[in-house]
C-alpha cells in the first residue's frame, strides 16, 4: 500500500491517503529504458528547429576572384564569400528542421505511471485539501508553501482547472511550477523533487491515466 502525507487548504497535517496503486506503484521489465526513451521524445518535440545560417552561395558579396591562381606566393585565393574569410558563408551552416517525433499513446502513459511511482516510493508525494484564493496572493501561496515543504527543492504542484487566482498566486515563486492533473507528462514529474496534488487533481489524474 502506498501512501502520502495529507495537508489541510491551510497547510496543516492531519494524516495519511492513500495512493491508487496502478498510478502511485506500476513497474515494468526496463523502466529506466522507457524513461530514456520517451523524455528524449518529449525534449526533442521541444525544439524549435528554427536555426538558419547562410553558406557561401548565400552572403553578399563579389564572386570575382581575390587575386590570381599562380605568380603571386599567396594560397589560391577564392572569391571573398569563401568560408575561409571573416564574413564568408558557413561551409556546412545549420539549416531549419524539424524534430518532431511522435510519441506513442501507450509509452507516453507508462512513463508518466513510472515516474509518479518513483516519487511515491521515496515519499515525495504530498496530499492537499483543495484551495480557493479569492484573489491573488503571493505571500500566502509562499507561506502555504512553506508550511507544506519548509525543505529547499523544486516543487511541482498539480491542481485541476486553471484557477486564474491559484496561478497568478503561485506563478511568482522562482522553485514551484505548476500544471493540470489531465496534461501530466513524465519529465515535469522527475524534474521536480516534490510533487503536491490537490485531491481533486488526484482523482482527475487516475480517471484520465488509468485505462
Amino acid at each position: 500500500m502506498i501512501e502520502a502525507i495529507k495537508f489541510t487548504a491551510n497547510g496543516e497535517r492531519i494524516g495519511t491517503v492513500e495512493l491508487p496503486e496502478n498510478l502511485f506503484n506500476v513497474s515494468c521489465d526496463n523502466p529506466n529504458a522507457v524513461l530514456y526513451e520517451v523524455i528524449n521524445m518529449y525534449r526533442a518535440n521541444q525544439r524549435q528547429g528554427t536555426v538558419s545560417k547562410k553558406t557561401r552561395s548565400e552572403v553578399k558579396g563579389s564572386s570575382r576572384k581575390v587575386r590570381s591562381q599562380k605568380g603571386t606566393g599567396w594560397a589560391r585565393r577564392g572569391n571573398i564569400r569563401t568560408p575561409l574569410l571573416k564574413g564568408g558563408g558557413l561551409a556546412f551552416p545549420p539549416k531549419p528542421k524539424d524534430w518532431y517525433k511522435a510519441i506513442p499513446k501507450q509509452k507516453k502513459r507508462l512513463a508518466l505511471k513510472l515516474a509518479l511511482s518513483m516519487k511515491a516510493k521515496v515519499e515525495s508525494v504530498y496530499i492537499i485539501e483543495n484551495i480557493n484564493f479569492e484573489k491573488p496572493s503571493t505571500r500566502i501561496a509562499r507561506e502555504l508553501i512553506k508550511k507544506i515543504l519548509p525543505e529547499q527543492g523544486r516543487k511541482l504542484l498539480i491542481i485541476n482547472d486553471s484557477n486564474p487566482n491559484i496561478v497568478k498566486s503561485f506563478s511568482n515563486l522562482p522553485e514551484v511550477n505548476m500544471d493540470r492533473a489531465d496534461r501530466l507528462y513524465a519529465y515535469e514529474v522527475l524534474k521536480c523533487k516534490y510533487l503536491i496534488m490537490t485531491e481533486d487533481a488526484l482523482k482527475t489524474a487516475e480517471e484520465v491515466f488509468v485505462k
